[in-house]
This record gives structure tokens, sequence and C-alpha cells, in this order.
């Protein structure tokens, strides 16, 4: 088992555009070092960056999905509380006598 190193990004960029021109991962791995999985990952991550694929969200996709969720669940809890505002103000306006705009 290797172990595990960083590699720099535009190295990794490099792999990458190989592996969309038509080499394997397996090829690449036997001729440079990282593991052939760790080439499909780079690879994986990539297409997620740029749209190209519905798999694994990217990190600002993902935080963006986390505080899109967290604003509608807000929204949510303000449209029930002004739906029991509304509601009881209707009843209000029902009960209370009406003026008589002739006095």
């Amino acid at each position: 088992m290797r172990p595990k190193r960083e590699f720099p990004e535009e190295y990794r960029r490099r792999i990458v555009e190989l592996v969309r021109g038509g080499r394997t991962a397996e090829s690449l791995s036997r001729e440079f070092e990282p593991s052939a999985n760790c080439i499909r990952t780079w690879v994986a991550e990539a297409d997620a960056a740029d749209g190209k694929s519905d798999g694994p969200l990217s990190a600002k996709d993902r935080a963006e999905l986390v505080r899109l969720r967290r604003e509608n669940a807000q929204l949510r809890e303000e449209k029930e509380i002004l739906k029991k505002a509304a509601a009881w103000f209707a009843k209000e306006m029902d009960s209370k006598p009406k003026r008589d705009s002739s006095s």
C-alpha cells in the first residue's frame, strides 16, 4: 500500500485532462504515481466541479445546498406563523360588533 501523498492541483488537472483525452486510469497509474482509484476520484471531482455529472457535489455546491435548506426551513416556519396570525385576525374581525355609521 502506498503512503498517502498530496499532489499539486496542476498535476491533478493534467492527469484529469489525460483521462478525458482517452487514457485509462490504470495506464496512468502505471506510468505515474497516483493509484487508478485516486485518478478516478480526481476525474469524478473535476466532473462534479464542472457540472458534467450528477455525481458528488462540489464543496461550493454542498455549502449552497445547506444554506438553501436552512433558508427553506426558516421560510416554512415563517409561513406557518403568518397563516396562524391571519386566521387569528380574521376571527377577531368577525367577533367584533360592527360600528354603526349613522351615529
